[in-house]
């Protein structure tokens, strides 16, 4: 028995198109995720305050607006940040290193 042809009316088509799309910016937004976490780990391995700093500030802001917008969830979005900031305050525990203004809350 041969495979089912894919439906043909209009609006499967389209949701077709638009899934395809979300696939591809859902992909894009997580491959960003990783590659943003890489660089505040490679800045903890260098024990450079000034660069975890930075590199955490922004991976935060762009975990939690991924969470806002659906691409991964609340909890895994604050697990990853949590875990983040876990690495990062062994770099910087000399000086007083609280939990981010509203990380969740985006």
């Amino acid at each position: 028995m041969a495979a089912k042809k894919p439906k043909r009316n209009k609006s499967a088509l389209k949701r077709a198109r638009q899934a395809k799309k979300r696939e591809a910016r859902n992909r894009a937004v997580k491959s960003t995720i990783k590659t943003l976490v890489k660089k505040v780990e490679a800045a903890i391995s260098q024990n450079n305050k000034e660069e975890v700093q930075k590199a955490l500030k922004i991976a935060i802001k762009y975990i939690s607006k991924a969470a806002s917008k659906g691409v991964i969830h609340k909890n895994t979005a604050s697990r990853k940040i949590s875990r983040l900031m876990k690495k990062a305050n062994t770099v910087l525990s000399s000086g007083t290193v609280t939990s981010p203004p509203s990380a969740t809350a985006a």
